[in-house]
């Protein structure tokens, strides 16, 4: 047996406990929440072996990256998902590469996604991401701006727009990011109301944050730290 895996089963055991109990804090069923474990700077071996522990959802920042991973582990072998910023250049190969991508904050790159999809006959499921924060770092669409590239999105052949994700500042203290939360939700309810679109995923929480985030409606859930440790950062 893998010397890791042993290791790496208690902290996702772990993790998954304490997203069982966020849920039940908030009136929701274990399975409304997904925890998408964030591969980024992770060796693939390693990857490899959380997989065997049962992990079936994977994220990747970048999108050569991921294809190393998935030529690594196998496409098969999970479901992928795109969190990082995605360049309209790469969205061909992205939307080949990934089951999930999370990071629509523009028209021009969803239609390259789209054209992608269109010509290989599949349906790709995308999140828009909504900037929440006010950092100048982050990406997304304005909170202004999100209803009016909700509706053109919804119009694209091989996509499905199902939901909205952020990213908060980075915060001392978990509680200190709820607010961001509760404004990314808002926002999803207020667009589904006024669009009358179907937005049941809300992509929000990290692994400092992951239970307040649950707490306010995250369904997916982006955790990279606690599960692997810390790791070596290129940027």
């Amino acid at each position: 047996m893998n010397a890791a895996l042993p290791r790496l089963r208690g902290r996702l055991d772990e993790i998954r406990e304490r997203i069982a109990q966020a849920a039940k804090r908030s009136g929701r069923a274990l399975g409304d929440v997904v925890l998408v474990g964030v591969t980024k700077s992770v060796p693939v071996d390693v990857v490899r072996v959380v997989v065997e522990a049962g992990l079936g959802d994977l994220g990747e920042n970048r999108v050569q990256e991921a294809e190393e991973k998935i030529q690594g582990v196998g496409h098969a072998a999970a479901r992928w998902h795109l969190v990082g910023h995605l360049q309209r250049n790469k969205a061909g190969r992205a939307a080949t590469l990934f089951d999930r991508i999370h990071s629509v904050d523009r028209i021009e790159l969803a239609e390259a996604l789209s054209k992608r999809g269109a010509a290989e006959g599949r349906t790709l499921r995308v999140l828009v991401q909504v900037h929440v924060s006010g950092e100048a770092s982050k990406h997304g669409v304005a909170p202004g701006e999100l209803e009016r590239l909700l509706e053109r999105v919804r119009e694209l052949p091989g996509l499905c727009v199902d939901g909205l994700m952020s990213i908060g500042p980075p915060v001392e203290r978990a509680e200190d990011a709820r607010p961001y939360f509760v404004r990314t939700r808002e926002l999803r309810d207020a667009a589904e109301r006024r669009l009358g679109l179907e937005l049941p995923h809300v992509s929000m929480g990290m692994s400092a944050d992951y239970e307040v985030a649950i707490e306010e409606g995250s369904t997916l859930v982006r955790v990279g730290t606690a599960l692997f440790g810390p790791r070596d950062r290129k940027d």
